[in-house]
C-alpha cells in the first residue's frame, strides 16, 4: 500500500480529534506584538503506521520556537446531560488536552488513518524586527526521506501589549502537589514543585495565588479532611496562641520571584454556608493536635478568640512586608441566599480587624452585596447581569462546573473559542478580576481520593472533564494544556484591546469589536464561528500597527 501522508496548517482554536475527520480550513497567517506568545498547529495523517518521524523548523524565529505534541486523553464526563448545543461533542472517548515536548530522539507516531497535531508557539518576539517571517514545518521520516510540510507566515507587529490589569487567579491546590509527587508538605522537594507550577501559572496570566494560611476548606467532605497544608506555625500555650510566619515569607517570596503580585488567603471559615472553622493545627504542650476543624462552630468563642489574637499579627506581618495593597481575604466560598445570616455573622467577625483589605467571594446573589456583606462580590457569569445593572465598581467574575448553557467556559467537549470570548466580555465589561477554582485539582469531587489525571479528567465523574485542572503533573514539572494556552490568547486579547483604546479611545474600540454583528456581544451571547476570532484579532492587530506607525512618524 502507497503511504498518503496529509498535513494541514490550523490555528490554535482548533481540537483536533484523533477518530473524526478534519473539516476545519487550512490558516496559514497570523500576526503577533512583540511580547506576545503566539500558537498555531500543524495536523498530520498517515494511511499506514508510521513511527520515529521527524519534524523538522526552518525558519528566521527558529530560536524562539517551542514544538509539542497535542496528547489525548479520557473523558467519561465530557459534558452534562442537559448541555447546550454549543459543544463539539457529548460522547466519552479521547479527547485532545495535553501539550507534551517534542523530543527529536523519539520523534512522533502517525497512526492509521487518525489525525493528530502539533501545537507551535512562538515567543519571545522583542529583538526581533517587525517584519514577515515565514516557518517552514518539515515531516520526515528517520532516515531523512521527505514526508510533507507546511509554511505558517507570522507578521511580527512594532507594537508591545501593555501590563496586565486585570487580577486573575485560578486555584491553586498545594496539597494536590503532594499527594502526586509523594512528597513531605513543605519539604525541599514540594518547594521545588510549588516553584515549578507557579512559575507557569504567571507565565500564563496569573498574577494572584490563593495562599494557605491554613488548609483551605475547599471541596471537602462535610467531616472529612484535605492533607494539611498550612504556612502559619501555630502554638498555643493556655488561653493564648502564637504564631510563626517564616514559611508564608517562603511562599510570599517565592511567588514574587516568580511574578504573582496579588495574594488571596484562604478561606477563614467553611464552604457552602460559613458554618464552621477551617482545619487549623498547632502545638499545645509539646504535643501536635488539630484546634479546629468540623466540630468547631464558626462563631464559636474559642474559634472567635483565635482570629483576635491571629488577624492582628498578621496584619502586622502584611505591613512589615510592604504587602497591604496585595492582600485579598475569604470568607467563605459559594454562600446560598438561604446562608446569609451565618455568612453575615462570619464576615462581621472578620471586619473587626480586616476593614481596610478588600474581602473576596464567589457569590451569585445580589443579596450578599446589596446588605454590604461583602466589599468585591465575584458573581458566576451567568448571574453577573443584576452586578452589571447596579454599576458594582472593580466587579469581578467566575466560572465553574455549573456554568455550561450559553456562557464561557473551557470543557474538554467545547470549542475553543467558547474559552478564547472570555477576554473580548472582560474588557467590555470592564471586569477587574477573574477567578477559577481549578488550576490543578487532581482529587475526586470532596477531596475524597487522589486520581490520576491523565487517567481521570472529571474529579471521579463528578465535573466535566476540563473544569478541575488546566495543567498536568509531568515528571519534570508541569505539562501544559490546550485549555490553558487558549486561556492566555483570551488574557492576550484583553491586553491588546486595552493597547488599543490608548490608540484611539475606548468608544471606537466598541464599535470595531461589533462591527457586522447582528446583536451585542454579552456573556450569553457571541459569535459562534471560530473564524471571527481569528479575523478579529488580525483587524485589532492592524489597527494598533496603523495607528502606532502614525503615532512613531509624529514624535520624529
Amino acid at each position: 500500500m502507497e503511504l498518503e501522508f496529509l498535513t494541514r496548517c490550523l490555528s490554535s482554536l482548533t481540537k483536533v480529534f484523533a477518530t473524526q475527520e478534519l473539516n476545519e480550513k487550512a490558516v496559514t497567517k497570523g500576526s503577533a506584538l512583540l511580547n506576545e506568545t503566539y500558537s498555531f498547529q500543524v495536523a498530520y495523517k498517515s494511511s499506514t503506521l508510521l513511527k520515529n518521524i521527524r519534524v523538522r523548523i526552518n525558519s528566521a524565529l527558529q530560536e524562539n520556537i517551542t514544538v509539542r505534541s497535542v496528547g489525548l486523553v479520557p473523558s467519561e464526563l465530557p459534558c452534562y446531560h442537559d448541555h447546550d448545543d454549543l459543544i463539539l461533542k457529548s460522547t466519552p472517548g479521547l479527547y485532545p488536552d495535553p501539550l507534551y515536548q517534542y523530543q527529536n530522539k523519539d520523534g512522533l507516531t502517525a497512526f492509521p488513518k487518525q489525525w493528530r497535531s502539533l501545537w507551535i508557539t512562538v515567543d519571545n518576539l522583542l529583538d526581533m524586527d517587525p517584519d514577515k517571517y515565514l516557518i517552514d514545518v518539515i515531516f520526515e521520516k528517520e532516515n531523512g526521506e521527505y514526508l510533507g510540510k507546511e509554511v505558517f507566515e507570522l507578521e511580527v507587529i512594532p507594537a508591545e501589549l501593555p501590563q496586565q490589569k486585570l487580577i486573575h487567579t485560578e486555584w491553586f491546590h498545594t496539597d494536590c502537589l503532594a499527594t502526586y509527587y509523594n512528597v513531605e508538605v513543605f519539604s525541599e522537594e514540594h518547594w521545588k514543585r510549588i516553584e515549578q507550577f507557579v512559575d507557569t501559572a504567571a507565565k500564563h496570566g496569573m498574577n494572584m495565588i490563593l495562599t494557605p494560611l491554613f488548609t483551605p476548606p475547599l471541596d471537602t467532605e462535610v467531616g472529612g479532611e484535605r492533607p494539611t497544608v498550612q504556612l502559619v506555625d501555630v502554638e498555643k500555650v493556655g488561653e493564648s496562641y502564637s504564631f510563626k510566619f517564616e514559611k508564608l515569607k517562603r511562599w510570599i517570596e517565592l511567588c514574587r520571584k516568580q511574578g504573582i503580585k496579588h495574594f488571596e488567603f484562604s478561606h477563614l471559615f467553611t464552604q457552602w454556608g460559613a458554618r464552621h472553622a477551617p482545619k487549623i493545627v498547632g502545638l499545645e504542650n509539646g504535643e501536635f493536635k488539630r484546634f479546629f476543624g468540623w466540630e468547631t462552630d464558626a462563631t464559636s468563642n474559642e474559634y472567635r478568640q483565635f482570629l483576635h489574637q491571629f488577624l492582628p499579627e498578621l496584619v502586622d506581618f502584611i505591613k512589615d512586608n510592604g504587602l497591604e495593597s496585595q492582600c485579598f481575604f475569604h470568607v467563605s466560598d459559594e454562600p446560598h441566599l438561604d446562608q446569609v445570616q451565618s455568612y453575615e455573622k462570619t464576615s462581621s467577625i472578620l471586619q473587626e480587624h480586616l476593614e481596610d483589605f478588600p474581602v473576596i467571594d464567589a457569590l451569585s446573589d445580589f443579596t450578599f452585596y446589596e446588605k454590604g456583606l461583602v466589599k468585591t462580590p465575584i458573581p458566576s457569569n451567568d448571574h453577573i447581569k443584576p452586578f452589571l445593572e447596579n454599576g458594582v465598581k472593580n466587579l469581578w467574575t467566575y466560572y465553574c462546573c455549573g456554568q455550561y448553557k450559553k456562557v464561557a467556559n473551557r470543557f474538554f467537549s467545547m470549542p475553543s473559542f467558547r474559552n478564547r470570548i472570555l477576554g473580548i466580555q472582560l474588557y467590555k465589561y470592564n471586569i477587574a478580576g477573574f477567578l477559577h477554582w481549578g488550576y490543578n485539582f487532581w482529587y475526586s469531587q470532596y477531596s475524597k481520593k487522589a486520581i490520576d489525571p491523565f487517567k481521570n479528567t472529571d474529579a471521579n465523574y463528578s465535573f466535566p472533564s476540563g473544569d478541575a485542572f488546566l495543567v498536568y503533573p509531568g515528571e519534570d514539572g508541569p505539562i501544559e494544556s490546550i485549555r490553558l494556552e487558549v486561556l492566555y490568547e483570551a488574557l492576550q486579547d484583553l491586553r491588546a484591546l486595552q493597547l488599543l483604546e490608548s490608540l484611539i479611545g475606548r468608544d471606537q474600540v466598541l464599535v470595531l469589536l461589533e462591527e457586522g454583528l447582528d446583536d451585542e456581544i454579552t456573556f450569553d451571547q457571541y459569535p459562534k464561528e471560530l473564524e471571527w476570532y481569528l479575523l478579529k484579532r488580525e483587524q485589532i492587530n492592524q489597527k494598533i500597527k496603523d495607528k502606532s506607525l502614525i503615532a512613531d512618524i509624529r514624535s520624529r
